[in-house]
């Protein structure tokens, strides 16, 4: 069923009006975070299209600062769990605690419970403590003893991994990586910005972030965000690139056929369809185009295509993989 087209002029209106949040959460965190635009950018549309995200970069690059600093901005809560190999499921989600004197077991809520978690080193804990993440990640929910507990509402998992050392370390299983709506890899900041952030670790403190939005802005945001209208064009252009990944020979791209050993799945293509959204969302427009569509493939299909023996050998990337979709798949 095709949605018709509503009236673009209203609707800007509309979604500029709903959206205008955005710029003042946007401009508090700045206050904290010198450079990385882009990271804070994507941590808003995760927020926004209610999905988790991955990180990938090396220490020292303020991730850990920016999410806090962004609960501390939406006034929700944030909790920092370092993984480590020994780290237990109960030491995530929370456990029973027997009361001496009401003489009965009571439940004590793990870190879980909070609204921005950063799941520090994720690849670094064992099998039982990700598949316990996992339940959170996917169904919002976490189970102690024999009861389920909803999480809080924003919820948002922001996990790191370090790309440099893979000692002690656990892959996380495809499954799992697929659920994060985006893995985004972050650079080292430029020598200007490098200046600034020095001169604010040495003349300024980071802890003059005040609340200037609610977690419920958040969530009507998010109801809000569903009016923004995407063409049947571009849902085509995205289901394009994601068949364009897993049948590149249908898309004259045969020669990247040996290269790739599975295709982005279709959580990609609702994952690009919510991101985008989000994207003109943030931007003030009740409409999506391509470049949203092309500004976030990358970041929400890098981590669901799988390379070959002959793309390692080749020192061929995932990000190479996409950029050649993006240059051959017609754009509406």
């Amino acid at each position: 069923m095709i949605t018709p087209a509503p009236d673009l002029q209203e609707l800007n209106e509309k979604i500029a009006e709903a959206s205008a949040f955005a710029d003042v959460l946007t401009a508090e965190i700045e206050k904290n975070i010198i450079g990385q635009k882009a990271m804070l950018n994507n941590l808003l549309i995760g927020l926004l299209a209610n999905g988790h995200i991955l990180l990938e970069g090396v220490p020292g690059l303020a991730k850990t600062l920016a999410i806090k600093t962004m609960a501390t901005a939406i006034d929700a809560k944030f909790n920092r769990i370092q993984f480590t190999p020994d780290l237990l499921p109960a030491d995530l989600v929370g456990t029973m605690v027997y009361n001496m004197p009401a003489n009965k077991f009571e439940v004590k809520k793990g870190p879980v419970f909070a609204n921005f978690i950063l799941a520090d080193e994720i690849n670094r804990a064992p099998a039982k403590v990700q598949s316990a993440l996992l339940e959170a990640m996917q169904e919002r929910q976490v189970t102690i003893g024999e009861q389920s507990y909803k999480l809080d509402d924003p919820f948002l998992v922001l996990a790191t991994q370090n790309p440099l050392e893979q000692e002690g370390t656990y892959p996380l299983p495809e499954a799992q990586v697929d659920r994060f709506l985006m893995k985004i890899v972050i650079s080292y900041p430029s020598q200007e910005e490098e200046k600034l952030i020095l001169r604010k670790a040495i003349h300024e403190d980071f802890s003059n972030i005040k609340p200037v939005v609610k977690p419920g802005t958040i969530l009507k945001a998010r109801e809000m965000m569903r009016e923004v209208y995407m063409d049947e064009k571009i849902e085509q252009y995205i289901v394009d690139l994601v068949f364009a990944s897993r049948n590149p020979e249908n898309f004259r791209l045969a020669d990247l056929k040996p290269f790739i050993s599975y295709g982005a799945s279709p959580r990609a293509s609702i994952g690009l369809a919510q991101s985008a959204k989000a994207l003109a969302f943030i931007k003030h427009r009740g409409f999506v185009i391509p470049e949203d569509v092309r500004a976030v493939a990358q970041n929400v299909m890098r981590h669901r295509i799988g390379l070959t023996y002959e793309a390692e050998a080749e020192s061929l990337t995932t990000e190479y993989i996409i950029s050649q979709i993006m240059n051959h798949v017609e754009v509406p």
